[in-house]
């Protein structure tokens, strides 16, 4: 029999606590966000016009990714990362990055006030409860044209008994205009212990008729 916790249980739990996934990831280079997701994210921000891009990161860790991008973005651009233990010290030139905000809060309870260009969540998805429900929720976070890019699990989706519904997940989600990478293990939506060899969390959905 599965035991199934509530999210306050989750986010005090030491496998969502984590501090070695994604805390000192930079924008590029050999531990990077562009060796992860395969672009960089600042060159596809400064691609897409405007004096304004605007960049989300999911499970952000120390930020370390959208410090660098937002000392190369212009002035006007807006880079939000949110994370449930953040950042440990603000950047030392964080008054000089007026646009860069670094939330600390639980996924579950958090919503922007605006749509953004891109948004991202590297190697994050696989320490929330309802996995599902943050890829919808984010996806209706994105400007018409904007581009969505996780890292994502199939099975660590499971029904209510334990079974795997990643064959059943993947086809619903290519359905609604999601395409699954598998050999990066990544979800791309264009608008318009698991892989990682961390512990990780497995969401479990019933299924209704």
């Amino acid at each position: 029999m599965v035991r199934l916790i509530t999210d306050a249980e989750l986010v005090g739990s030491s496998v969502v606590a984590n501090n070695t996934m994604n805390r000192e990831r930079g924008l590029s280079g050999v531990n990077s966000y562009a060796r992860e997701l395969g672009f960089d994210p600042a060159q596809y921000l400064l691609g897409c016009g405007g004096a304004a891009p605007a960049w989300l990161d999911l499970c952000s860790g120390e930020g370390r990714a959208m410090v660098e991008a937002a000392r190369r973005l212009p002035a006007g651009a807006v880079l939000t990362g949110v994370d449930l233990v953040g950042p440990l010290a603000p950047p030392p030139d964080a008054d000089a990055l007026p646009g860069l905000r670094l939330v600390t809060a639980a996924l579950a309870d958090w919503a922007p006030r605006r749509s953004y260009d891109l948004i991202t969540c590297v190697h994050g998805l696989h320490y929330l409860g309802d996995q599902l429900g943050v890829i919808t929720r984010a996806a209706g976070w994105l400007v018409p044209d904007g581009r969505f890019t996780a890292h994502f699990d199939p099975e660590s989706v499971r029904w209510a008994d334990g079974s795997s519904a990643a064959r059943a997940v993947v086809a619903a989600l290519r359905a609604a205009g999601f395409e699954y990478r598998a050999r990066r293990h990544l979800l791309v939506l264009e608008a318009g212990p698991n892989y990682t060899g961390q512990p990780a969390v497995a969401s479990h959905y019933r299924a209704h008729c």
